[in-house]
Formats: structure tokens, C-alpha cells, sequence
């Protein structure tokens, strides 16, 4: 029995069902006409809904830029927060040419860079108050440091960047940090904040057993950042000590475990150098240098043993005494030697890096011109 199947044209079919072949197009949406005639007016709808935006945003922007409410009519409305050491007067130039002008139309990133660009501003925000306000909340540098620079003391950052303070504020805040030497305005800020990540490690170093070392510093000098130099107050004269880049702590208790007799036994001592493992580096003031094991204790020579040996006998142990001092002076020489040439290495290698940055920044900041010879038409 051959199959039947509904047709959807006749005129039986079910109320609300479309009446179309399955040959034919499906209507197309409103916003595709087929017409040429439906195309031209959607197009000029769509024109209309166009010019209807634009002209509002127009009449918007003109509103905002000549009504009075929102434009900036004096310095009084220019709010400032979390001023310290930064004055007013120090952040009012920066917004002196937005007085009178309207608060849309002030550039906030820039006013922000400007800011930052004041030595004690670490980090400022800079945002619109509505309707006519400018707010400005400023992070003031916190000092670690005194700075000398010839007979100039200024306060300095974790960073390197140098704090000016008048000598009465100084006075007033009760600083007591140590004095470094080496931090120059000349240097670069890297420059700068690579001493002074020495300096940080060091006092962190000595405080870390809880015994607050660091208050017993009173100058260093961070001229060479891979030898601290430390000057160390002391009886009758201060001492220079060459601490190195690390190991502080240690370095530190060790010299003060030995100062005393290596003072009892050079009057004239000027400087330790505590750089190396196994033994110091005792400088006088003469200029003259002996190599000390810390860890054997100076013996006092017997006046009664020594007389008692014959002549013979002495000068043989003065010869051996001189040739194992001239060997000591020798591989302590030589110790010396190779510290000051790996030392070498390293400053040229940052030297190195330190141009190769140069060069790379001056590239991308160069500007870029139209080849020669190409014309450019319009």
C-alpha cells in the first residue's frame, strides 16, 4: 500500500501553521529589506540615529567644558593628603596652569608624573572630585640614611634618591642613622640603589641576632659597593674595617672579638680588612701591613726565655721567623691579588651591562626619519 504524506498547502492544515513550500525562501528580518526603497530608508534611519548621538555628545561636551560649576576657580580647590616633609607650596606649581580650567580636561597621568618628580613624593595619586575639585594623595620617601657629599649632609632613601632637609628640621626629627659616604647626585639612580642594597643587608645582617649591632655604626663608606668600609669608633682613634658585600655579621663579631688585642699589640693599627676566611689584614698607620690569624691568640713573647738562648740560636729564629713572615706577606699578597682582579672582572662586567643598556635605550628612543629619496603623496 503506497505511503501518504500531509501536504501543507491544502486547506486543511492546521490554524497558525505557515502556508509555504518547502521550495521557498524564509522571510528575511527587518533590518536586510529587499527592496531598493526599504534600503533607502533603513540607511537614512540609521543616518538620523547618527546625527541624533553626535549632536547630543556635542551638546554634552560643550556643557561640561563652559558650565561654570565644573571649573577649577582657585588653589583652594586643590586638596592635598598625607603631606609630611612636602609642603603646599612644593605641589601648587605643578597644577598652576589648571586654575580656571575645567576639571575634565585636566590630564591626571601627567599631573602625577609631575609630582613624583619631587624628591620626597615616592608616590602620588592625582584624581577629580565632582564638581570642581582636584584631589591629591601623596606617599612621602622614608630616610635610612644620612648622605655626606663634601661638606653637604642630606637624608636619603632605600632607594638612593637624596632627601633635602634643612639642619633645624634634623634637629627637630632626632635622626640617628649612620653617615654614608659615596651616594653621589651624579650617579645614576641604579648606581645609587645598588649601594644602597648594601648598606640595607648589612644593617639588616647585624640586627638579625637581635643584639642591634647596627647602632655601634657611625660612617660608612659605600664608594666600592663590593667592600663596605666602616669606620669604627675606638680608643684613641677610629679604625677602618673593610667588611666586603657579605657575611656581616660574622665579620662583625669577629672583629670585635679581636680588636683588643690586635690594638694591645699594634698601637698604631688603622685597619682591618675582615674580607678574607682565614685571616685579617692588620694596616697601620704607617701605612705598613701584617696578616693575622684571628683564630690563634697572640702570644707574649718570655724577655727571660729569650735572653736565656744563645746568639746563635736566636738569629737562626729570627732568619725562620722572617722567611715564614715573607711567606705569609706573599700568599696573603697573592690572596689579595686574586680578590682585586675577580674583583675587577665583576665591576667590568656590570660596566659591560651598563653600556649594552645605553646603547639599547638610545636606539629605542631614537627617533625614526622617512627614507631618503621616497616621496610622500598625498
Amino acid at each position: 500500500m503506497p505511503l501518504q504524506f500531509a501536504d501543507p498547502d491544502a486547506e486543511d492544515a492546521p490554524p497558525g501553521r505557515a502556508r509555504f513550500s518547502r521550495f521557498d525562501e524564509p522571510p528575511r528580518p527587518w533590518w536586510r529589506p529587499e527592496s531598493k526603497a526599504g534600503k533607502i530608508v533603513l540607511a537614512c534611519g540609521a543616518l538620523l540615529v547618527l546625527g541624533v548621538l553626535t549632536t547630543a555628545t556635542l551638546a554634552m561636551r560643550s556643557y561640561l567644558e563652559h558650565d561654570a560649576r565644573f571649573r577649577i576657580t582657585g588653589t583652594s580647590d586643590i586638596q592635598a593628603s598625607g603631606l609630611t616633609e612636602v609642603n603646599r607650596a612644593d605641589l601648587l606649581p605643578v597644577f598652576g596652569a589648571d586654575v580656571g580650567r575645567n576639571v575634565f580636561f585636566v590630564p591626571l597621568a601627567q599631573r602625577r608624573v609631575q609630582l613624583e618628580q619631587i624628591p620626597w613624593v615616592e608616590h602620588a595619586t592625582v584624581m577629580r572630585l565632582l564638581p570642581d575639585q582636584i584631589r591629591v594623595a601623596v606617599v612621602e620617601r622614608q630616610p635610612v640614611a644620612f648622605a655626606r657629599n663634601g661638606s653637604q649632609i642630606r637624608l636619603v632613601d632605600a632607594a638612593g634618591v637624596l632627601l633635602p632637609m634643612s639642619a633645624e628640621a634634623m634637629a627637630r626629627h632626632h635622626y640617628s642613622f649612620p653617615v654614608l659616604t659615596g651616594i653621589d647626585p651624579s650617579d645614576s639612580p641604579e648606581a645609587r640603589r645598588t649601594r644602597m642594597a648594601v648598606y640595607l643587608r648589612m644593617m639588616q645582617e647585624l640586627d638579625s641576632s637581635g643584639h642591634h649591632y647596627s647602632q655601634q655604626i657611625s660612617e660608612i663608606d659605600l664608594t666600592d659597593p663590593e667592600d663596605a668600609r666602616v669606620t669604627m669608633p675606638s680608643p684613641g682613634h677610629d679604625i677602618l674595617a673593610h667588611f666586603g658585600e657579605d657575611h656581616f655579621l660574622e665579620r662583625y663579631e669577629r672583629y670585635q672579638a679581636h680588636i683588643a688585642e690586635w690594638r694591645a699589640q699594634y698601637p698604631n693599627l688603622a685597619a682591618v680588612d675582615l674580607r678574607y676566611d682565614h685571616q685579617v689584614v692588620l694596616q697601620m698607620a704607617s701605612g705598613k701591613e701584617t696578616a693575622q690569624n684571628p683564630a690563634a691568640p697572640l702570644a707574649k713573647p718570655d724577655p727571660a726565655a729569650v735572653d736565656s738562648k744563645p746568639a746563635h740560636t736566636k738569629k737562626v729564629e729570627r732568619h725562620a721567623a722572617a722567611k715564614a713572615h715573607a711567606r705569609k706577606q706573599a700568599q696573603l699578597s697573592a690572596a689579595r691579588r686574586r680578590a682585586e682582579l675577580k674583583r675587577e672582572r665583576r665591576m667590568e662586567l656590570r660596566r659591560a651591562e651598563l653600556r649594552a643598556a645605553r646603547r639599547r635605550s638610545s636606539r629605542a628612543h631614537q627617533p625614526v626619519h622617512p627614507a631618503a629619496g621616497v616621496s610622500q603623496g598625498g
